[in-house]
Formats: C-alpha cells, structure tokens, sequence
C-alpha cells in the first residue's frame, strides 16, 4: 500500500514538473516598444491681428499681439519681434488700407500712416484721386455695383448736327476703375448685397478726373458694372470691345442707326 502511494506521488510530481515546464515554455518575450521621436518646427512671433479690422480703421496697440508662426512660412513682410521689437507701438496710429481677420499677419503694405487726415485719403494708392459723380438706379446698374466693383464710365450726349437735328453720342471716358464708395457705404456689411446710392466716389488718376468733370457739363455719364473675370487694376480689356483696340472711341447714333467714330 505504501508502494503503490509512493508510485501515485511520484506520477503526479512528474505531471507538475512537466506542466510547470511547459507553462513556462509558452511565455512570448515582451514586444519592444519603438520610440517615436517628435520633429521639432522652429517658429518665430509674428505681428498679428488681435480681433477683426475693418478697412478704414485706426490701429491701436491693444488691436495686435505677437503669435509664434512657423519660421519656414513666415512671409519676409511679417513684422518679427526678432528683428522689430517695436512694431506693435510704431504700428499703432496706423489707418487700415485693407481689412484684416483675427490672427492675419500685420502687413506695413496694408496700413498707412494718415497724419489726422481722413480714411479715405489714406486708403487712396499713390498718384490717384477719388472723385464722386451723381447716380440713380438706370446710371448705375440698377444699384448692383457696390464698393470694390470695377466699372466703365461712359459718357452720353446730344448735339445739334448739320441738318438741324439732335445727334446722340456716347463715348467711354473711363475704363476699368475701381468704385471707393457708394454715398458713405465702403464695404459690403450685414448680408447687404445692393446699395442704391445717390454718388459713387471712384478711383481715378488725374486725367480720368479732369475729363469727366468736364463731361459732367456736357451730358450725362452713366457707370457700366464690368464682369469680375474683367477686373482688377492688371486686367485687360476684351478683345470684343472695339474701342479696346483705339484706345477710345465714339457711337454715334443718327436717327437710330449706331455707328463707330474716331476718339472726340
């Protein structure tokens, strides 16, 4: 009987050993954990907008703070707390030329220091006069054009012909000028989409000035909304347009019938 124990001991002893054997075989070795090393983006603090900007505002101090850009994107006409430490008080002062959203790089291209003097001087490029002329709905596209919008002024007038009777003529003064305003309205607000304005102020160099003030004596000029594919201060006239290729010119109408003229 002892035997026989000793037997079932030593059966089952060996069972353990090779069951701890074999549960100790099945162990997997621990997976290695890779290191990801971060790639660092050097940066640098820009001149940003703080809040909104509208064209035609003067910039405070409290209007702009420093924000740390990406160095590789940083446009060379960012104001860098690297290189101007100052700029947020030398900025201020400033009139907006163009509106700015919150955190938009301050650029010195888009304000102008105005010495007291109005926006809408300050927002005039160099060389340029702003001049206002009277409209209603038929002269000025039905009060579709708003501030921004690129326009042909054209001027139309009657005089008495040879015969005694009234000739019609119309002639572009002014092509591809830029409208400033639309009585006191500068910018398109509230999901406003029509202005229907008495004036309309408009971008003109000297000359385009002169000669429209004259013409205003001599019938009347009428604004035509040009297509936006056909605006912009470096868009080119249509070649559909056969005053383009004269730089300038006139129709006449003469009891009805239309025909083209030499500049006048």
């Amino acid at each position: 009987m002892k035997t026989a124990r000793i037997v079932v001991l030593g059966i089952a002893l060996v069972a353990g050993v090779g069951a701890a054997m074999l549960a100790g075989g099945s162990k997997r070795p621990a997976p290695t954990q890779t290191v990801v090393q971060q790639k660092t983006i050097d940066t640098v603090d820009v001149l940003v907008a703080a809040h909104d900007i509208e064209m035609g505002d003067v910039v405070r101090a409290e209007d702009l703070r420093w924000q740390a850009w990406p160095e590789a994107a940083a446009n060379p006409a960012y104001l860098k707390q690297t290189t101007t430490p100052a700029a947020a008080q030398d900025t201020a002062g400033s009139i907006a030329r163009s509106p700015f959203v919150a955190g938009e790089p301050i650029r010195p291209d888009k304000l102008i220091k105005g010495a007291g003097s109005g926006y809408m001087a300050a927002i005039l490029p160099a060389g340029m006069r702003a001049m206002s002329i009277e409209i209603s709905p038929e002269t000025g596209a039905g009060g579709f054009i708003l501030p921004n919008d690129r326009v042909d002024a054209i001027l139309t007038r009657k005089v008495t012909g040879p015969t005694g009777r009234d000739e019609s003529y119309s002639e572009t003064l002014a092509q591809n000028v830029r409208v400033l305003a639309i009585d006191q309205t500068v910018e398109d607000k509230d999901g406003k989409k029509v202005v229907v304005g008495k004036t309309a102020t408009l971008e003109l160099t000297p000359g385009q000035a002169e000669q429209i003030s004259l013409s205003r004596q001599q019938g009347a000029v009428a604004l035509s909304l040009r297509a936006l594919v056909d605006s912009g201060p470096n868009a080119s006239l249509t070649a559909e347009d056969p005053n383009a290729r004269r730089g300038g010119g006139v129709t006449v109408v003469r009891y009805g019938v239309a025909t083209q003229g030499g500049a006048r």
